[in-house]
């Protein structure tokens, strides 16, 4: 029995300088993971040492303590604290049904036709400065909100405490509003692209089965793409959070403690900042208004981790369902 021919030996085509090149790119994407790091620790770093004569003088105190007053040299954060977690989770509140409606409606329901202007339309939204929109927020929709929204809130609803209170032009409600407008292109854009990931043969097959238009959607869409949208609204939240410059356009920036009524005027961390960092007379005072800064990236930190939670425990669930 005749012995078999060993196998041919493939030449080699890889020459030295392809695996220099591997060590290179490999080393160049490291680089920009560790140069990410340390930019952030960095800025963390900054903000920690800029803060600290404030946070050695206020103490964890500077936290609750409502009082501003640069006369007396009297800080804290109380007051800013509630006003953006008030202004930003009301915005999300507003946006979040929003932004789910325009991404299923681009995505399964709008003819081919208008998909893409709209879809265009509402990207170019987000590329409008932040001083645009405080300015519209100024002349057009304070002065709408005014006229026409608060007044019947006031009148059907004013025996809640947060629609109580006189009607104004600057203040929460207006913010909260001009928000809702800045946080609705991104996460409508993202959850348009998630639910267009969805595959077409698995809808098509929920269809089959027998299932609805919206039976599909609830049943399918949303399960498959949820923890997606968990990300798209805490990306759209981080963008509340720190929203300076519409924020302190339309809002009053009160000093004094949080209104109870939506209707009246308030004031946020990055508004505070954004409105009296340039402004302040004393070191103390500029070192308060890092503080608050601190503040902000802890709030946003937090949940951005918290979000983060959220879509791992998603993610598992749908790992183990399938």
């Amino acid at each position: 029995m005749e012995a078999s021919a060993p196998p041919e030996i493939l030449p080699r085509t890889r020459r030295p300088l392809d695996r220099v090149g591997e060590k290179v790119f490999y080393g160049l994407t490291a680089f920009a993971a560790l140069l990410t790091l340390a930019i952030i620790a960095a800025i963390i770093w900054k903000v920690i040492d800029g803060a600290w004569p404030a946070i050695h003088t206020f103490g964890i105190s500077f936290v609750w303590n409502q009082t501003w007053n640069p006369v007396t040299e009297m800080f804290g954060a109380r007051v800013f604290i509630i006003g953006t977690l008030v202004t930003s989770f009301g915005a999300l509140l507003l946006a979040t049904p929003i932004s789910i409606a325009i991404g299923l409606f681009l995505s399964e329901l709008a003819p081919s036709a208008i998909k893409g202007p709209i879809g265009a339309l509402i990207q170019m939204l987000a590329a409008v400065p932040s001083v645009v929109i405080g300015l519209w927020g100024i002349f057009v929709l304070g002065p709408f909100m005014l006229q026409h929204v608060e007044p019947p809130l006031h009148d059907y609803l004013g025996w809640i405490p947060i629609f109580g209170g006189t009607p104004q032009q600057a203040g929460v409600l207006p913010a909260i509003a001009v928000l809702t407008i800045m946080i609705i292109p991104i996460t409508s854009s993202i959850c348009r692209e998630l639910f267009t990931s969805v595959p077409r043969d698995v809808k098509e097959a929920s269809i089959g089965l027998g299932a609805t238009r919206w039976e599909m959607i609830r049943g399918v869409v949303f399960p498959y793409v949820k923890a997606g949208i968990v990300a798209a609204i805490t990306l759209g939240l981080g963008r509340a959070l720190g929203e300076a410059i519409a924020v302190t356009q339309v809002i009053g920036n009160s000093l004094r403690d949080f209104p109870v009524s939506l209707f009246g005027q308030g004031n946020t961390l990055a508004s505070q900042l954004a409105g009296s960092y340039q402004s302040a007379p004393t070191n103390i005072e500029l070192e308060s208004l890092v503080y608050l800064g601190l503040i902000l990236l802890v709030i946003t930190f937090i949940t951005n981790l918290t979000a983060q939670r959220i879509v791992h425990r998603f993610e598992k669930q749908h790992a183990g369902a399938r």
